[in-house]
């Protein structure tokens, strides 16, 4: 009986979410009340402490979060209410693109709750959504069915796919009309967002909708009295990517970018913000996720250089490294 009410009661959230996500504490109450449920479906928390649950899984050019962390990010709220926005958004672009043909999407990273499915499929018939998954994460990937199964949503599931998608081919990928990778952190650091992309995006279409869109870190010179002079992009992963090509090999580490301090001696120093494109006009900017968390760089005083060379590397790991100049 109980697994009867389920399919209703997240569709149900589902709206709710996309009918409130300008309301922070709606927004938490639908996705606590979320978590709670999947929690029971699969006996598993974000809150989950067990060590052996703890421990980050290492890819080919990267890192992936770890099965406690990856559920955590369900209560990353406005991250969450975003995201979802933003595929739905893209799901109904495309309908209108394809004329009634299916959207294939394939969700990258899923983690044990597969929310971007498990939220989503609910809104749709299995006739207009089909996803398939991919988790780098045994025991993930296993939670994800569970808990795909225990919602009745396995008809919207045509693969899942245990692999690494930062090596992962794709065997028809000229069928895919979304690629949703869930596999970022801020300032880009040791998740695999950009080697994902450029894994991914050489071997699927052209036309293949991409969320998040695009992530984008910039720097800003701060002073006293919360004062800011506006920011500069120091790296943007789309960016970059069309520079080398499509199909071309990434390189170990992307170009520099000079920051120029130029006469600002009496700024403190630099913070740095991760903006998330996540779809059209739908965005994460400071403050407002995990992903988001701005980071500061304070200067010596007096001041002893007069730039800042930013580069973003792949290896030996995944991260924006910064020498003074």
């Amino acid at each position: 009986m109980k697994e009867e009410k389920t399919i209703p009661n997240i569709k149900e959230l589902s709206s709710a979410l996309l009918d409130s996500y300008s309301d922070p504490q709606e927004v938490e109450r639908i996705l606590n009340e979320v978590h709670k449920h999947f929690q029971e479906l699969t006996n598993l928390s974000g809150f989950d402490q067990e060590i052996k649950h703890l421990a980050a899984v290492p890819t080919a050019t990267g890192m992936a979060l770890s099965l406690n962390y990856a559920a955590q990010c369900l209560l990353d709220y406005k991250r969450t209410v975003q995201f979802l926005r933003g595929i739905v958004a893209a799901i109904k672009d495309k309908q209108k693109e394809l004329s009634g043909e299916t959207v294939n999407i394939f969700y990258a990273g899923c983690g044990p709750y597969a929310p971007f499915i498990s939220l989503v499929a609910p809104l749709f018939k299995p006739s207009e959504v089909q996803f398939s998954l991919l988790e780098i994460n045994d025991e993930s990937l296993e939670s994800a069915k569970k808990l795909i199964d225990a919602l009745e949503l396995s008809d919207y599931v045509q693969d899942y796919h245990r692999s690494d998608a930062v090596t992962f081919k794709f065997s028809e990928p000229e069928k895919f009309h979304i690629l949703f990778s869930e596999t970022l952190d801020s300032l880009l650091y040791r998740e695999s967002y950009v080697p994902i992309l450029g894994n991914m995006l050489g071997q699927l279409p052209e036309s293949i909708g991409l969320i998040p869109e695009n992530v984008v870190i910039k720097a800003s010179l701060f002073f006293d009295e919360d004062k800011e002079k506006q920011g500069e992009t120091v790296f943007d992963t789309r960016q970059a990517l069309t520079l080398h090509g499509r199909t071309a090999e990434l390189p170990i580490e992307f170009p520099l970018h000079i920051f120029n301090l130029r006469e600002d001696h009496a700024a403190k120093g630099l913070v740095l913000d991760t903006e998330v494109h996540v779809y059209g006009d739908i965005k994460l900017i400071r403050g407002e996720s995990i992903l988001t968390t701005p980071y500061e760089l304070l200067f010596n005083s007096p001041m002893e250089h007069t730039k800042v060379a930013f580069a973003y590397q792949l290896k030996p790991s995944v991260e924006l490294t910064f020498e003074y100049q």
